[in-house]
């Protein structure tokens, strides 16, 4: 089984920037080829929805629509990490957010893994802690 450690949430004014990182650790951290890597996030009230994945295979990746040009997924094969890079922030992004791993699965109707995993939250399997994003107006 993997672990991932989240970090860099804070507390950042509308229009800036966080860096979020999602540290990959455990047994089978050397079958990591083999996973999606996505950020989640949720509200009161809310379920978890998908923010953006990246496959750990061939570094595709999805966006949600609500972050298309704002957000930046990325990956560090050699450092075992996963990062968000979040500009143009808004209040409405406020959240804990949670970083998600799950073999690659490529379903039969065409949709790519990445776009799968994000997309279906419940059928993640390993999961961090969560860390919490505020933005002032």
């Amino acid at each position: 089984q993997l672990q991932v450690v989240e970090s860099g949430g804070g507390t950042v004014q509308s229009g800036g920037s966080l860096r979020l990182s999602c540290a990959i650790s455990g047994g089978d951290s050397h079958n990591l080829h083999r996973y999606a890597i996505g950020w989640f996030r949720q509200v009161p009230g809310k379920e978890r929805e998908g923010v953006s994945c990246i496959s750990m295979s061939d570094r595709s990746t999805y966006y949600s629509d609500f972050v298309k040009g704002r957000f930046t997924i990325s990956r560090d094969s050699a450092k075992a990490t996963v990062y968000l890079q979040m500009n143009s922030l808004d209040p409405e992004d406020a959240a804990d957010y949670y970083c998600g791993a799950d073999f690659l699965l490529r379903p039969l109707n065409g949709v790519t893994p990445v776009q799968f995993m994000c997309e279906g939250p419940g059928q993640i399997g390993i999961w961090g802690q969560g860390t919490q994003v505020s933005v002032s107006s």
